[in-house]
């Protein structure tokens, strides 16, 4: 079993939340999402593994038994072209549960027309192979999320 944390602080909403037909359909995978506190910060790995996939508005985190985890930094994010993302890992290392991976300010993107709202999403994984899945009240980085069975 993998236990999914959040990547953020703010307040759990639940994919289907999410103002995006792709997430909100859970099209990507299932998982939930995180609406998160307007102020800079740093979007942390949900699990233990390697980063296979980096972008600067989205991560994918694989784990030892192979469940890649992803993060998506916003919605449409990826038209900022990187602008108000720092990177704080390569693709290929090897990153703890909780380790930084992006640093970003949620309110700039809301600035910027965007929403900031991040979901997380087991990738290739079945929605009933979730349990435990938090789609509402606050959550802080490491609150567990999901686990995936």
């Amino acid at each position: 079993m993998t236990t999914v944390t959040s990547p953020l602080a703010g307040r759990a909403i639940g994919l289907a939340n999410v103002p995006d037909p792709v997430f909100s359909g859970a099209m990507v995978g299932p998982g939930t999402a995180i609406d998160p506190v307007r102020e800079a910060s740093e979007a942390v790995s949900p699990v233990d593994g390697v980063i296979v996939s980096l972008h600067p508005h989205a991560f994918v985190v694989v784990d030892a038994d192979g469940r890649g985890v992803l993060t998506h930094l916003g919605i449409d994010t990826v038209q900022l072209n990187g602008e108000g993302f720092e990177l704080l890992v390569n693709k290929g290392d090897t990153v703890q549960r909780g380790q930084a991976v992006v640093r970003w300010n949620p309110a700039a993107v809301e600035a910027a027309g965007k929403s900031p709202v991040c979901p997380v999403v087991a990738l290739e994984a079945t929605a009933e192979s979730l349990s435990d899945l938090r789609d509402s009240g606050d959550v802080k980085a490491g609150d567990s999320l999901f686990a995936w069975n």
